[in-house]
């Protein structure tokens, strides 16, 4: 007579623990995806705010005289919308409509999203700066995050 092995329910065992191995390493791929989605997202909105940048350097050159009489030597927040594009916008309406548009984009392209301009007139160095705040890990807002750009017209 041949002898019997008392091996059941090994091979269950094997398998219970390559499911709990396999377990952890999806999680881990999980958390790399989404740290890497974060990643990207934060590297997003720095490259947006480097376009608004660029933007509001653009107004400016395009109103030199907006420059020459500082309707741009400070500019912070939204401020309101004079609603002359249609009718005609002096120097300085045309500054107010490019902060008020301009703000309003970073506040909706950007989180918590605000610019400002400081400079001192046309031979000086305008300083334009967008603010916004960055996911940190597990999705909480981080610190707050500035891109600035030196501008001399």
């Amino acid at each position: 007579m041949k002898k019997i092995r008392r091996s059941a329910g090994f091979s269950l065992l094997e398998v219970l623990i390559a499911v709990v191995v396999l377990s952890i390493g999806l999680l881990g791929i999980a958390g790399l995806q989404l740290t890497g989605m974060r990643f990207a997202h934060n590297s997003n909105l720095r490259y947006l705010a480097a376009l608004q940048a660029t933007d509001m350097a653009d107004r400016m050159r395009a109103n030199r005289a907006g420059i020459i009489a500082g309707n741009y030597n400070n500019i912070s927040g939204i401020g309101s919308d004079p609603n002359c594009i249609e009718t005609g916008c002096s120097p300085a309406q045309m500054a107010a409509t490019d902060a008020f548009q301009w703000n309003t984009v970073n506040g909706g392209s950007l989180p918590t999203g605000v610019g400002t301009v400081v400079g001192a007139g046309l031979n000086s160095v305008f300083t334009i700066t967008v603010s916004w705040t960055e996911m940190g890990p597990g999705g909480v807002a981080a610190q707050a995050q500035n891109f600035t750009l030196n501008f001399q017209p």
